[in-house]
């Protein structure tokens, strides 16, 4: 079963702000719960993202097991939004759209995931049981660590 999750944020800065942050693949570990132990393996600069781009990781998403995960970016529209793919990894299926609207203060953040578990009926227990409780965690915690870092002053 496909499953989406849906998250907005406004952040209290500039549309090339906000931009710079999130496209920039090395600040991901930057909003992630440590206990992920999220490592990005890809050697990144301070450069853009770019359609195509793959983008590979370290993450440990239950119980401490260290799993490689891999994403392209698969769609850039500069200042407006991205969205990354998940070629390899724990999922069946992820996709994540990020999307930037300015407005009177600042821009409006939206994440929308569109994700699938593997093993079809256990994929779906493990879903009720963790998996979504997990996913809501990950997401409270970067808007904690965005609220610091944008909306803090």
């Amino acid at each position: 079963m496909v499953h989406t999750l849906h998250r907005t944020q406004q952040l209290k800065c500039d549309i090339s702000t906000a931009w710079k942050f999130f496209s920039a693949a090395k600040n991901l570990s930057e909003i992630t719960p440590d206990d992920m132990k999220f490592i990005v393996l890809t050697e990144v600069t301070d450069d853009e993202i770019y359609e195509g781009m793959i983008i590979d990781y370290f993450v440990s998403p239950l119980f401490g097991i260290k799993l490689k995960w891999q994403t392209e970016i698969t769609k850039v529209d500069k200042e407006k939004s991205f969205t990354d793919f998940q070629k390899k990894g724990p999922f069946k299926l992820w996709n994540h759209h990020h999307e930037f609207v300015p407005n009177e203060e600042g821009v409006l953040m939206t994440d929308t995931v569109t994700y699938e578990l593997p093993l079809g009926f256990l994929g779906e227990i493990a879903h009720k049981i963790m998996v979504k409780n997990k996913l809501e965690n990950i997401f409270n915690y970067r808007y904690k660590i965005l609220e610091t870092k944008f909306n803090k002053r």
